[in-house]
């Protein structure tokens, strides 16, 4: 780990008037970076603190860097440090020190150690000012921690009041800041995942990083550019609807979409812009806000490689992509700009795509303490979809396509199905650095958004034509086009308490959505629209405000715990209300307004059963807002509330050397919502169905080894059931068992990286693996699904700037169902007799895919040690 030493070197400016140096009030020591896994020898930074007349560290620069991330590790620890101001006899002073920090590769039981003073190397001496005449060290208030007695203020090596002399350091005019430390997590199931290696295993987008989290399913019955179907902790979240979702804290769920409350597209984040991500599953932090049912997920964008870094490949069924991101050399990783471009025909008729995207960011330094982070994005797509098809019409090979099996099962019954979205944001982010380690963050963010899909999952059944015609088709257009404005931000005022922090944080958001979202029946012959399903266009104003506290009444016991408010107005314009009642003609459009409020709180307990293990129990109360377009007039908008529990252990372990680490985590959680959707093939979007309950476990590992070796792997099992009327609440096993939600999922992802030698030149490679497996699914009427297990490989070979690599998703090419149903069609014609006996329906996953990629390195980065 690392064992902060700290001198601080006062030198005074009159050989006739003693400077009393300053006294240290706060001084924690710095935190081992997160992001440095093998750390064989002592790492030196030397800082130069600039210390204020209030006994504030106003500004660090470093004099001798240790590395990047050791230089922002130890100055995040020194921004918060506070001191007695320096006084000569009675006025205070400002004085700069300088202050060595060493990170040992040190492991103690406890995972800290703060050393004794200790003296200066003889080789490092502090720019001394014109006069000065001594220096005197400082002991850290760290050195306190942990029942070490403090050391008096001792003489500089030299008695004479000289200050010692040998080399003075290399300058180092570039001032790095620290960056947060990632929050210690509310819930076991609440994990900071950094991609890091395992971004090496085989992903088509950003979306496929979810499957990092433990317990997560995705699936896609839409296409390559339509969003995915997010299956999380027992639930079927649809495309967003009970996970909140957000993007350097820009949310991305969209109100009242046509195709379901909440839905969040992230297809057009780039993945080789995403850093790291936070997976809550549960409603468990105080942040946690509006579709927070069953989790939340924030990405946060980075890119740690400066310079260009292009890419080109090139796979099966023609899939082409382009991407190129550029990182400032002299700028830090919150600057960047990142371009995608996708093209490709598809597995199979009907499954063309292409899109476009461009994400820039700029962060901008305003002042020592103030910085300002610009962030853009726009993206545009176009996609064909094959939609589902009945699996009878597969076997009997009645299908558009070829006799042969492969060519049934990649078939399609409606060719007029596809969609189109573009999206455009851009969000400005002030973060301020406030005294005694206090901490104001203020967001604005804007969205437009315009989405279009036609899907047809009935085929001919659900017209009613007028008298004398045929059916005209079940194809539905869904339409979208919205605009997002809000304001978001958090304050962490760095209060003490009988010496020790104590976290507080107060956050609010404001959010105004106005939208426009219809849905319409299409003819099959022509795709003129012929019906109006729902016509809508809503306005919505959310306004949320959270307090979450953090306490440690022992060493061995922390308490966390908050309150979370949000209120909701909708106002409903209903464009598609009848021309006429039973009281005559009328206008067919009516205005629908309604209110909506909840609170929510959270807590949880962390107890410490030994300096590894530890365990962890929280509870919390959280909601989804209601889909406006089901509202009354002065209606007390109602909200669907989930009430959930969790506990579980948590065990953490690094060898001495710091080369290896394993995190072990497992919990069992229980969950009750008091209004459920399920996916309704009639509407082809979720309907409400009354309360559901879901009881869980689920375990995960992840071991790293000397930034060469990544393996992460999960298990996890849930029961989602809709109790049976007047049934006890206790009872959580008990009930109908929710249709399309897999009880049991695992998954593996393992990355390795090495370098060999190749006609005397070093050449870098990565291996890389991920498996799913996938139990059966719960269908209507008491069928299930079949069991997925799907293997995607990769590997890479760099030498210099140029790298070669192929992947291969599905390497055992499995004939596997993406997306699986079991209701009554009728797709053999407008003029056939419809069978009222249900069938298996499924979209067909991709087959096995090769992918062969052209990476070019420029303006190349040494690796910092």
């Amino acid at each position: 780990m690392f064992i902060p030493t700290l001198v601080l070197w006062l030198l005074s400016a009159s050989p006739e008037v003693p400077v009393k140096p300053p006294v240290p009030v706060e001084a924690a020591p710095p935190v081992m970076p997160a992001d440095v896994s093998a750390l064989t020898r002592a790492v030196h930074v030397l800082l130069r603190l600039t210390i204020d007349d209030a006994g504030e560290v106003s500004r660090v620069d470093v004099r001798d860097s240790g590395g990047m991330a050791f230089d922002r590790a130890a100055m995040a620890a020194a921004l918060r440090w506070r001191f007695e101001p320096a006084r000569r006899g009675d006025v205070p002073l400002e004085v700069q020190v300088d202050v060595p920090v060493t990170f040992e590769p040190t492991v103690p039981s406890d995972g800290v150690v703060v050393a004794p003073v200790e003296a200066p190397p003889r080789d490092v001496v502090p720019a001394a000012p014109e006069g000065a005449q001594g220096a005197v060290p400082l002991p850290p208030e760290g050195a306190l921690a942990d029942g070490a007695e403090a050391s008096p203020p001792r003489a500089s090596e030299a008695e004479d009041g000289t200050p010692p002399t040998g080399p003075r350091p290399p300058p180092f005019s570039t001032t790095v800041r620290g960056q947060s430390v990632a929050p210690p997590p509310v819930a076991v199931g609440d994990f900071h995942i950094t991609v890091g290696q395992l971004a090496d295993v085989p992903r088509n987008s950003a979306t496929d990083l979810l499957l990092l989290a433990p317990g997560v399913m995705l699936a896609n019955h839409g296409g390559e550019g339509h969003a995915e179907t997010l299956y999380l902790r027992g639930f079927d979240a649809g495309e967003g609807k009970d996970v909140e979702m957000r993007l350097n804290g820009v949310p991305l769920n969209e109100v009242s979409h046509a195709h379901g409350h909440g839905y969040a597209d992230t297809y057009f984040i780039i993945p080789e812009l995403v850093q790291s991500l936070r997976v809550t599953e549960g409603p468990y932090d105080p942040s946690q806000g509006d579709f927070g049912v069953a989790g939340t997920v924030d990405y946060q964008l980075g890119l740690e490689r400066r310079g260009i870094t292009a890419s080109a490949s090139y796979g099966s069924f023609a899939s082409r992509r382009l991407s190129l991101v550029w990182g400032p050399p002299e700028s830090s990783d919150a600057t960047f700009v990142g371009v995608l471009l996708r093209q490709g025909y598809g597995f199979g008729p009907n499954r063309a795509y292409a899109n476009a995207g461009l994400m820039a960011q700029t962060e901008l330094r305003l002042g020592p303490e103030t910085r300002l982070r610009l962030f853009g994005a726009s993206y545009a797509a176009r996609f064909s979809t094959a939609g589902v098809v009945r699996e009878t019409d597969v076997v009997d090979a009645r299908l558009p396509c070829g006799a042969d099996a492969d060519s049934q099962f990649f078939c399609l019954h409606d060719p007029n199905q596809g969609g189109a979205n573009q999206r455009h944001l851009a969000s400005v982010e002030l973060v301020s650095r406030l005294a005694r380690g206090g901490r104001f963050v203020q967001q604005a963010f804007a969205v437009s958004r315009q989405m279009r899909s036609r899907e047809n999952f009935t085929g001919f059944l659900q017209d009613t034509p007028p008298v004398g015609e045929a059916q005209r088709g079940d194809n539905t257009e869904q339409s979208y086009q919205g605009t997002t404005v809000g304001l978001r931000g958090r304050y962490t005022p760095g209060l003490t308490w009988a010496g020790q922090p104590q976290p507080v944080e107060l956050g609010y958001v404001a959010r105004y959505d106005s939208v426009r979202t219809r849905a319409r029946r299409l003819r099959d012959k022509g795709g003129a629209p012929y019906a109006t399903v729902f016509d809508n266009q809503v306005r919505t104003t959310h306004l949320g405000a959270y307090l979450s506290l953090r306490g440690a009444p022992s060493e061995w016991l922390t308490l966390r715990g908050g309150v979370r408010v949000d209120t909701f107005l909708f106002g409903v314009e209903d464009l598609n209300r009848p021309e006429s009642d039973r009281q005559g003609s009328r206008i067919p459009e009516e205005s629908v307004e309604a209110y909506g409020f909840f609170a929510s709180p959270r807590a949880s307990a962390e107890v410490r059963l030994t300096p590894r293990l530890t365990w962890l129990t929280s509870a919390g109360l959280g909601a989804r807002s209601s889909d406006a377009a089901g509202l009354s007039d002065a209606e007390f908008a109602p909200y669907a509330r989930v009430t959930s529990g969790e506990t579980g252990l948590g065990w953490h372990w690094n060898d001495d050397g710091g080369a290896s680490t394993l995190e072990v985590r497992g919990a069992v959680f229980a969950t009750r919502v008091s209004q459920d959707l399920v996916f309704s093939e009639t509407t082809g979007r979720n309907q409400p169905i009354g309360p559901s309950q879901r009881l869980g476990a689920f375990g995960t590992a992840r071991f790293q080894w000397s930034q060469r070796l990544d393996v992460q792997a999960s298990l996890a099992w849930a029961r989602a059931t809709q109790p049976m009327p007047g049934a006890s609440s206790w009872r959580l096993w008990d009930g109908t068992v929710l249709p399309y939600i897999p009880q049991v999922l695992g998954r593996v992802d393992a990355a390795w990286r090495g370098t060999t030698s190749v006609a005397r030149q070093p050449v870098g490679w990565s291996l890389a693996l991920g498996h799913s497996a996938i139990g059966p699914k719960p269908l209507p009427l008491n069928r299930y699904s079949a069991s997925i297990f799907l293997f995607d490989v990769a590997a890479r070979a760099r030498w210099r700037a140029v790298e070669l690599g192929v992947t291969v998703e599905n390497l055992l090419d499995a004939r596997w169902r993406e997306s699986e149903f079991n209701y009554v069609s009728n797709f053999r014609g407008p003029d056939a007799p419809a069978s009222l006996l249900a069938t298996r329906h499924f979209s067909a996953g991709a087959p096995r895919t090769v992918r062969g990629t052209l990476t070019v390195y420029l303006d190349l980065q040494e690796d910092r040690p």
